[in-house]
C-alpha cells in the first residue's frame, strides 16, 4: 500500500433544503466530486429521498429545515444541527446550494476553518416577487449577504452572467464569484429520440409556479386551441405548497378540464416525457440554467422559453429554439404554433439543442469544473 492509499479522503459537505432538490440538481456533481476521491456528506431536511442519497454512498444528515422563507425563529434548529454536523465531521469544504441555505451554511461556518461555495441557483423567489414581503427580505439580503460571501474561503458560484450582475450589485466581491453554466445533465443515459407520431404534442416540466409561467402557458394553450389548432400539453410537477408563488391543487385539476391538457404530476423517468413532447416549454420568470430544458435538450426536442435570466442560455433564439417575453401569453401562443406548424424548424431546433448540451452542459464536463473549483478553493485556503 503506497502513501497515497492511505492518505484520508477529503470531505465534502452539501447543504441543500430537501432532499429531492439534491436529488434532482445536485447529484452529478456529487458524484462527479465522489470519483475524484471526496467523502460526500448531504445535510438535508429528509423527506422520502434517504434511501436514493445512500445508495449513492454518500451520508445523509437530516436537518429541521423548512423553505419558504428565512426568519430567524426557524433558524435557530437549523444552525444548531449544522454546527453539530461541521463540528463532527469536519469538512475540507461545504457547498451550499440555493438561496436559504446560503444564508444558513454561511452563518453556521462563522469561526470554522474550512471553506464553502455559496452556489446562488436562480436568485430564488425573492428576486422574483414584488410583494412586500419578498421586497423587505431582498432589502435585509443586501445587507446580509455581502458580509456573508465575501468572507476569507467563501467562493460564490452562479449559472449565468445575469445572476453575476445581480451579485456585483449587490456588493458581492468580483474575486469571488464563478460561473458554471448549470447542474450538468446525463448525455449519455438521455438520448435523442424520434418525435412521436400523432397530434403536437408540448411539454412543461417544473413545478407548478406563477414564477415558472404556468399560468401563462395554460392562457396561451388556450389561445392556440381557440385558434383551431388541436395541440396538447402535457404538465409534469405538482404544486409547491411551501413557496407563496404556488398555484393551488383546485386551479390546477380545473385546467384538466379544458381540451388537450393533460397534468402528470410528478415524474422520475423524464425521458418518458420528452418521448412523448414534439417540443418543451418554460415561460419562467427567472432561473439558474433550468434543468428541465437541459434533459429536453439532450432528448433532442426544440424548445420555447422566456427571454429571462438563465432561459436565454440554454434557448438561443432562432438556434435551439424561440424566446418569447415574460408574461406574455399571446407571445408564447405564437411561439407555440410556429413550431407546431414547422417539423423543419423543429428538427433544426432539436438537433442544435442537443450539439449544446454535450459540447458545454454535460454532467461530465460541469461536474470536472465543480471539482476543479472545490480542489482551487481548498488550496486557495490551505495554501
Amino acid at each position: 500500500m503506497t502513501p497515497a492509499d492511505t492518505k484520508p479522503r477529503r470531505k465534502l459537505l452539501y447543504v441543500v433544503n430537501e432532499d429531492w432538490a439534491f436529488l434532482l440538481n445536485r447529484l452529478p456533481m456529487a458524484r462527479a466530486a465522489q470519483t475524484a476521491g471526496f467523502e460526500v456528506h448531504v445535510a438535508t431536511c429528509v423527506n422520502d429521498g434517504a434511501r436514493a442519497i445512500e445508495a449513492e454512498g454518500f451520508t445523509l444528515h437530516p436537518i429541521p429545515l423548512r423553505r419558504g422563507g428565512i426568519s430567524p425563529l426557524s433558524a435557530i434548529p437549523v444552525l444548531v444541527a449544522l454546527r453539530s454536523i461541521t463540528a463532527r465531521i469536519k469538512p475540507d469544504i461545504a457547498h451550499h446550494s440555493g438561496l436559504q441555505c446560503c444564508v444558513y451554511g454561511a452563518m453556521a461556518a462563522f469561526g470554522r476553518q474550512f471553506p464553502y461555495v455559496s452556489a446562488m441557483t436562480g436568485m430564488g423567489y425573492v428576486y422574483t416577487s414584488v410583494t412586500w414581503r419578498s421586497r423587505l427580505l431582498k432589502a435585509i439580503l443586501e445587507w446580509l449577504l455581502p458580509w456573508l460571501l465575501n468572507r476569507r474561503g467563501g467562493i460564490v458560484l452562479v449559472q449565468n452572467p445575469d445572476d453575476r450582475a445581480a451579485l456585483l450589485d449587490l456588493g458581492i466581491s468580483k474575486a469571488r464569484i464563478t460561473l458554471i453554466p448549470g447542474s450538468g445533465v446525463d448525455t449519455d443515459a438521455l438520448q435523442p429520440l424520434a418525435e412521436p407520431d400523432g397530434p403536437i404534442t408540448y411539454g412543461f416540466a417544473g413545478r407548478l409556479l406563477t414564477d415558472k409561467g404556468i399560468r401563462a402557458l395554460v392562457a396561451a394553450h388556450d389561445i392556440v386551441r381557440g385558434q383551431g389548432l388541436e395541440t396538447n400539453l402535457l404538465i409534469a410537477g405538482n404544486p409547491d405548497p411551501a413557496n407563496p408563488a404556488s398555484v393551488s391543487l383546485q386551479e390546477v385539476k380545473e385546467w384538466t378540464q379544458r381540451p388537450g391538457i393533460t397534468w402528470l404530476g410528478h415524474i422520475k423517468d423524464i425521458a418518458s416525457l420528452w418521448q412523448r413532447c414534439h417540443f418543451a416549454v418554460l415561460p419562467s420568470h427567472r432561473e439558474g440554467l433550468p434543468g428541465s430544458l437541459m434533459e429536453a435538450a439532450a432528448c433532442e426536442r426544440a424548445m420555447i422559453a422566456t427571454d429571462a435570466p438563465g432561459c436565454r442560455e440554454i434557448v438561443i433564439d432562432d438556434k435551439t429554439g424561440l424566446l418569447v417575453p415574460i408574461e406574455n401569453p399571446q407571445a408564447l401562443a405564437r411561439a407555440i404554433t410556429t413550431l407546431a406548424t414547422s417539423p423543419e424548424l423543429r428538427a433544426r431546433y432539436a438537433k442544435a439543442a442537443r450539439e449544446l448540451v454535450v459540447s458545454k452542459l454535460s454532467a461530465k464536463i460541469v461536474g470536472d469544473e465543480v471539482v476543479r473549483l472545490y480542489n482551487d478553493t481548498i488550496a486557495g485556503t490551505t495554501g
